[in-house]
C-alpha cells in the first residue's frame, strides 16, 4: 500500500471522517490527507496511503480549483451558510458587471486574512475552538496566489465562481472580501473542489465503492502526480545505495532543485536534493521499503 486515492468527497464529511472510513480497510497502514476541505464541501481530497503520508506537502503545494457559490447581501460569523447569517440591511443591488470590475483586484499575489473559523493554530488552540466560545479572534493576514477568477453564473443575489489558487486561499475569505468591496456582504453557500495538480474530479472515486479487495488497484503511483519536481531514472542496484545513505552524481536541466528518482518499474525510490550543484543526496527515502517489498 503505496499511493494516493482521488476521493470525491461528499457533503457532510469531514475530511479526517473520509481518513476514518478508508482507514477502516487498510488497518494497520498509515494513511492521511492532502489538504482539508470543509464539511458542507464537495470534490477532490486526496488521501496519502502508506509511505506516501511523507509527501503530502507535495500535493498540497500544487495549484487548486474550486467552483464556488456565494450569496450576496448577508454576511455570517462563519463566512459560510452554516454561521450565525445576518442581513446587511444598506446593502446595494449589485449588478453582473459590478461583481466583474471587483475580481481583478483579488487576483494576482493578495494578503487574505483567514477566518475566525478555521484550524490554525492561536498561542497552541485552534481559532476555530476560541471562536465557538464567543472569543474575538483575529488571525493576521498572508499572502496567497489566485491565478484566475471566473464568474461562471450570476443571478442577483446569488453567483458562482471558478477559482484557480495557490496553497493556503480560504475560498470563504475570498467571498467575504468580494463583499466588503461591494458593499454588500457576501457569504459561500458551496464549495467543490474540482482539482489539486493532476488530481481532477474526473477520475475520482466514491467513498462506497472502495472495498478492501479493490482498493490497493486504485491507488495512483507515487511518482506521477508530482510533476512540478524534474525526474530522473535510477538502476535496481541504486536502490541499495540509497538504503546506504550514498549520494549520487548526476546533471539535471534543473539545477539545485527537487528531483524524483524513479526506477525501472516506475516506482518512486526517492525525492532527491542537491548537495552541490551535481551532487544529490535522498530528502525523503523509501529505498528501504521497497528492498523490504521484493525480499517479501
Amino acid at each position: 500500500m503505496f499511493g494516493f486515492l482521488n476521493i470525491n468527497k461528499p457533503p457532510h464529511v469531514t475530511s479526517r471522517g473520509a481518513v476514518n472510513a478508508i482507514q477502516k480497510l487498510i488497518k494497520p497502514t498509515r494513511i492521511g490527507h492532502a489538504g482539508t476541505l470543509d464539511p458542507l464541501a464537495t470534490g477532490v481530497l486526496v488521501l496519502c496511503v502508506g509511505p506516501a503520508t511523507r509527501l503530502t506537502r507535495f500535493i498540497q503545494d500544487q495549484p487548486k480549483v474550486y467552483l464556488a457559490d456565494f450569496e450576496l447581501g448577508v454576511v455570517s460569523d462563519t463566512e459560510d451558510r452554516y454561521g450565525k447569517i445576518e442581513t446587511v440591511s444598506s446593502a446595494p443591488e449589485i449588478s453582473a458587471a459590478d461583481l466583474a470590475a471587483v475580481l481583478p483586484s483579488l487576483t494576482g499575489e493578495i494578503l487574505q486574512r483567514p477566518p475566525a473559523f478555521s484550524a490554525l493554530k492561536v498561542k497552541g488552540k485552534r481559532a476555530y475552538t476560541l471562536a465557538r466560545q464567543g472569543k474575538n479572534v483575529q488571525l493576521s493576514p498572508r499572502k496567497i496566489l489566485i491565478h484566475d477568477l471566473q464568474l461562471v453564473e450570476f443571478c442577483y443575489p446569488k453567483f458562482q465562481l471558478r477559482i484557480h489558487c495557490g496553497s493556503g486561499t480560504y475560498v470563504r475569505s475570498l467571498g467575504r472580501d468580494i463583499g466588503k468591496k461591494l458593499g454588500s456582504g457576501a457569504i459561500m453557500t458551496a464549495l467543490q473542489r474540482v482539482s489539486i495538480g493532476e488530481f481532477e474530479l474526473a477520475n475520482s472515486l466514491n467513498l462506497e465503492d472502495l472495498t478492501e479487495t479493490n482498493l490497493q488497484n486504485l491507488l495512483v503511483n507515487a511518482a506521477e502526480p508530482l510533476g512540478q519536481l524534474g525526474s530522473v531514472q535510477i538502476s535496481y542496484e541504486q536502490i541499495q545505495r540509497f538504503a546506504n545513505g550514498h549520494t549520487w552524481s548526476f546533471n539535471t536541466s534543473r539545477p539545485c532543485e527537487m528531483v524524483k528518482a524513479i526506477d525501472p518499474s516506475g516506482r518512486l525510490v526517492a525525492i532527491l536534493k542537491p548537495k552541490t550543484e551535481t551532487v544529490f543526496t535522498p530528502a525523503i527515502n523509501f529505498a528501504h521499503y521497497w528492498i523490504e517489498h521484493d525480499l517479501n
